[in-house]
Order: C-alpha cells, then sequence, then structure tokens
C-alpha cells in the first residue's frame, strides 16, 4: 500500500498525487515511469514520475481524469492509498551538457518533461522551453518551468495565456534563430508528430516519449508495441523515448484512440453506476 501524501488540482482535471514510495524515490531518473493501481479491481496506469526525493522518500506523478480509472484516483485524498505502485520502470533520459536543448511540453506532457528539463539544466546545458495548452486552465507547471529554463515561451490554442498558436509556431521561431543540439517534445501524439516533422526539416535530432497501451510494464503483453524505424519495439522496456523521427505516429495514434473509446465508455457506465446508487 502507498500512502498519499498530497491531492491537489492543479489545473482544471489535472490532478497532482505524492506519494510515499521510499524505495521507488531511491532509484528514480528523469523519463521513467511507474504503474499505478488504486485497488484490486482497477487496472494499471503508466504514469511517469514528475518528480522524486530521495530524503523524502516521495514520488509525485500527475494526471488528467479522462477514464473511470483515473476517475477513481481523483476519488482519492490525502491519507488514503493506492494499493500497487510498480516502478521505476522504462529506461532513464540519457541527459548529458549540450549547448542548447529546446523542451516542448503539451497538456499533461509538461509533467513528463519536467525532470528531464530539470536535469539537462543541472547538467549544465542552457535549456528552453515552450510549453502549450488550449488554454491558461490547463497549463500546468509553469512557475517550475520558468524557474529553471533560461527562456520560456507560453503558447495557448484561445491566447488566453502568452502567443496565441501552437507550439511549433513558437519552434520554428527559435530554430530560425539559432540552432538546437536537441529537442525534446511530450505531449498529445499530434503535437509530438507535428514538432518531429518540423524538426527533421531542420536536421535537429528530436526525442518524444510514448504513452501506447500497456499492462505489465516488462515487455511480456506486447500491448505496448511501436513501430520505430519500420521495426516493433516495446515502450516499457525500450522507451519510453524514441527517435521522434523514425516513430510510426499513424499507428499510434490509430491503437491509442480505441484504448480511448474503451475507457470513455468505462467511465459512461462508472457514472452510471455512481447516480444509480444514489
Amino acid at each position: 500500500m502507498y500512502e498519499i501524501l498530497k491531492r491537489e488540482e492543479i489545473a482544471e482535471n489535472i490532478i497532482l498525487n505524492e506519494i510515499k514510495a521510499a524505495d521507488i524515490a531511491a532509484k528514480a531518473k528523469p523519463g521513467q515511469f511507474v504503474l499505478v493501481k488504486a485497488n484490486e479491481q482497477g487496472e494499471r496506469i503508466p504514469l511517469t514520475i514528475s518528480m522524486s526525493d530521495k530524503s523524502k522518500g516521495t514520488i509525485t506523478i500527475i494526471y488528467m481524469v479522462v477514464g473511470k480509472s483515473t476517475k477513481i484516483f481523483s476519488s482519492l485524498d490525502k491519507g488514503d492509498f493506492f494499493e500497487d505502485v510498480i516502478g521505476p520502470l522504462g529506461m532513464p533520459t540519457h541527459i548529458e551538457k549540450l549547448d542548447r536543448v529546446i523542451c516542448v511540453g503539451g497538456g499533461t506532457g509538461i509533467a513528463v518533461l519536467y525532470p528531464i528539463a530539470k536535469g539537462f539544466v543541472e547538467k549544465g546545458s542552457n535549456v528552453d522551453v515552450i510549453l502549450g495548452a488550449r488554454n491558461k486552465n490547463l497549463l500546468i507547471l509553469k512557475d517550475e518551468m520558468d524557474n529553471i529554463s533560461k527562456n520560456l515561451m507560453i503558447c495557448t490554442d484561445d491566447g488566453s495565456d502568452g502567443r496565441k498558436g501552437f507550439v511549433t509556431d513558437a519552434l520554428k521561431d527559435e530554430l530560425e534563430k539559432e540552432k538546437a543540439d536537441l529537442v525534446v517534445a511530450i505531449g498529445p501524439v499530434m503535437m509530438m508528430k507535428a514538432v518531429s516533422e518540423l524538426t527533421k526539416k531542420y536536421n535537429v535530432k528530436t526525442l518524444v516519449s510514448l504513452n501506447p497501451i500497456m499492462i505489465d510494464g516488462t515487455g511480456m503483453c506486447g500491448c505496448c508495441r511501436v513501430s520505430i524505424g519500420g521495426k516493433t519495439k516495446f515502450a516499457c522496456v525500450d522507451g519510453p523515448e524514441f527517435d521522434g523521427h523514425e516513430v510510426d505516429f499513424n499507428e499510434l495514434q490509430m491503437r491509442l484512440r480505441a484504448y480511448l473509446d474503451r475507457e470513455k465508455k468505462s467511465l459512461e457506465d462508472y457514472n452510471c453506476k455512481i447516480s444509480g446508487n444514489r
């Protein structure tokens, strides 16, 4: 059992949980994730470790409420427990000192991006950060990113914060001004696809973090398979980070759509059951 030490809704339908997990916190590195299960009847959900504190023995996860499982997660409060938290899993981000790194985050992908950006800063890299969201109410970790980055740029679809438009607009301007050694893009699939297509034109190495359907986190089930450079890889053990220029984003999008449709139906059934019990 893993105790929730903090629960905070940091944006609309986006929840932060700080969890007591000393063994995981001792080994966690940027880019790695955990599998989280609320109770015996729940399913395992992969969530990237957004922050970890070895001295406190805690890890922090951030998620958006989009289906039955995350709905159950969001109902848990400080002092409650997760049944299982398994990790750290996946390959950590290769972090080294580079002249310039541009980190691009969208939606809850910003939570995944934060420890990676921080890691590059701690290695002595110059890190520029571009954050995107549909509106300012969905933007997370803005202050935290501002504290670690050399230059922070905000993009919102409706212009309610920062620049009106997409993260690719700001990224294109930055690549025109000065060459980057690396772009790290984490967010919705279509955002990562668009960023990768743009950076390919500028011949800039690009890392993306994939979050396909996942069950066991060890590569045994095969559900998290993705096509990278025409070869099958497993996101849980070979990733979750891959070369964005080699990812088959169209295949990934189709697989995720099937999962989200199932989650939507499951959430509808769950809400009906809860309403019927009142």
